[in-house]
């Protein structure tokens, strides 16, 4: 059985929304931990924060301030698991259904490196820490999959208080008038 690890990328500096994205509370749960259930739902048997220690098992980024592709790296080493999980703290509204398609086949997502699922053997030995995301996929050969109906924002996630608010509105449409 292939061991699924899953890596939280919270490196970031979370200048946009103005203040640190991992622990915005979300239905009163933090980013983080609600990213962290997420991956335990899809089967992750072992989980890393990278970037921040957040009270979660975590790791420092390879590089502070290079991007994610360190994370990954650094995530991945931790790990030590066949099959890598990444998410993105700002994305906590994902569901289990957003991350079927990339379970079943790897890969990530038209546009959208992470969330990304990505065999160990396939990282590529020569990834550096300030690799651009989408450098880090296409070298590492995934699959880009079609996004699935409805998931964009979601997947996408919250980097500004903006799509904060609208996420949280689509999150619960009967909170904005919506009856369904």
């Amino acid at each position: 059985m292939t061991m699924l690890g899953a890596i939280i990328l919270c490196g970031g500096g979370s200048r946009r929304m103005g203040c640190d994205k991992a622990v915005l509370a979300w239905d009163g749960v933090r980013a983080v931990d609600r990213v962290a259930a997420l991956a335990r739902a899809v089967g992750a048997q072992a989980l890393v924060t990278a970037g921040a220690d957040l009270g979660l098992p975590w790791i420092a980024d390879d590089e502070a301030g290079a991007g994610p592709v360190g994370g990954v790296l650094a995530g991945a080493r931790a790990l030590g698991c066949e099959r890598l999980l990444v998410l993105a703290v700002d994305a906590p509204t994902v569901t289990v259904e957003d991350l079927a398609p990339l379970l079943a086949a790897g890969g990530y997502y038209e546009g959208l490196p992470v969330p990304m699922v990505v065999e160990t053997a396939a990282l590529p030995a020569d990834a550096q820490a300030g690799w651009p995301l989408r450098r880090f996929v296409e070298r590492a050969g995934l699959m880009a999959l079609p996004v699935p109906e409805g998931a964009l924002a979601r997947l996408r996630g919250a980097n500004t208080p903006e799509e904060r608010e609208v996420l949280t509105q689509t999150a619960h449409p009967r909170e904005s008038g919506d009856p369904s």
